[in-house]
């Protein structure tokens, strides 16, 4: 019985300090909603900021496409050419699910009235679809004077399927458009046309003796560097003969520099939050003079340091709350506004890894409620009672 009565008492007084804390809220809500706008921009800000950062990221991931399990061997310094022998020693090592040659070049594309420049690639049309995916049309076949074009420059020449293109005054007809792929280490296919290695020879007469580059898919992405390790033994033994680049190196130092400019543009955002708690600080020591003497009398009737303490903490903890909790739902329109504006879709800012800065803001707003609690708690709770009372 006695135990259950200590309990009751124990949990009346929690909830006594607590109703306090949220009346001295509400005593002064003028003061009280300034203070927690404050916070409710911080959150919003470093939110916002967060989810930029990290569409940012997430845009040029997809960009680049699945490209982490490729390799790709250029001429190395002094060379200008993958010769065939040095093929024939690529595809000796283990490890290698594709490979595909590749001659490439530049031109300027003409249809009818209008005109672009094209990267211009030669390779077989297998090897091709091993690296992209068709939208419309079909592949073209051995040796066959027919091309496949990326989307965008289908768009820009506005040719359909069995239009004739002009590249190097020669005339190719487009049997086949590409599905957009974006931006890529290996070869850049939506303003590219591609036509069969043999007809590539044709086009550009001073190509024959050898590949620009050769492009390797790995079976498994974690022997990558064991893979391009063996390449490099096998081709570079006196000279260095090629050079292997890893597109998954180039990748994480993406994602590297990408969260770099996500805790930049977090931490300028902090600063708003850092005004917000200084306010907090200035009202809640404005909330302890104004209180002195109520302080005295809590503590003349038995309160004591710790029940103080813990009242204007919980003030400072209501406050940083509700706002923060405020500032988390805004952020989530404030995400949306930048992710439409500067990313062009919203899709990003559903991404669990953009959500995840909405509740690292909530946090930071909380955390910093409570901290600028902590000195005017700390003040109050250090008062003796005879000159609170005495206090004027």
């Amino acid at each position: 019985m006695v135990k259950s009565l200590g309990l009751q008492s124990r949990y009346f007084k929690r909830n006594m300090y607590a109703e306090l804390a949220k009346r001295n809220l509400r005593r002064h809500m003028a003061r009280t909603v300034l203070a927690a706008v404050g916070i409710i921009i911080g959150v919003i800000a470093i939110s916002s900021m967060g989810i930029l950062g990290n569409s940012l990221k997430m845009s040029v991931s997809d960009s680049l496409g699945d490209v982490g399990n490729q390799l790709i061997v250029y001429p190395g310094f002094g060379g200008t050419t993958i010769t065939e022998k040095q093929v024939e020693k690529i595809y000796k090592v283990a490890g290698i699910e594709n490979l595909v040659p590749i001659h490439s070049g530049g031109s300027i594309a003409e249809y009818k009235n209008k005109d672009a420049y094209a990267n211009v690639y030669g390779m077989g049309g297998d090897d091709l679809l091993t690296l992209v995916q068709m939208e419309k049309g079909r592949m073209y076949k051995r040796g066959s004077s027919d091309c496949v074009i990326g989307s965008r420059l289908a768009e820009d020449l506005d040719v359909k399927i069995g239009g004739k293109i002009t590249v190097e005054d020669t005339k190719f007809r487009v049997i086949g458009i590409l599905k957009e792929r974006g931006m890529g280490f290996d070869i850049s296919a939506d303003s590219a046309v591609f036509m069969d290695s043999q007809t590539f020879i044709k086009v550009y007469k001073d190509t024959d003796e050898g590949y620009n580059n050769v492009i390797i898919q790995v079976k498994d992405i974690d022997e990558i560097d064991i893979v391009k390790a063996d390449l490099e033994d096998r081709l570079n033994k006196k000279d260095e003969e090629v050079f292997v680049l890893a597109t998954n190196t180039i990748l994480s130092s993406i994602d590297e520099i990408s969260r770099y400019i996500s805790l930049f543009l977090m931490g300028i955002s902090s600063i708003s939050l850092l005004v917000a708690g200084v306010s907090i600080l200035n009202v809640m020591l404005m909330s302890t003079m104004e209180r002195t003497r109520e302080i005295g009398i809590m503590k003349a009737v038995g309160a004591s340091r710790k029940d103080v303490l813990k009242m204007f903490l919980l003030e400072a903890l209501f406050l940083g709350t509700a706002a923060s909790l405020i500032g988390g739902i805004l952020s989530f329109g404030g995400g949306f506004l930048i992710t439409v504006l500067i990313m062009k879709q919203a899709s990003y800012l559903f991404a669990p890894s953009s959500l995840a800065y909405i509740i690292v803001g909530i946090g930071f707003g909380i955390l910093t409620g409570v901290a600028g609690g902590v000195y005017p708690a700390w003040k109050a709770a250090q008062m003796r009672p005879l000159d609170a009372l005495r206090y004027e």
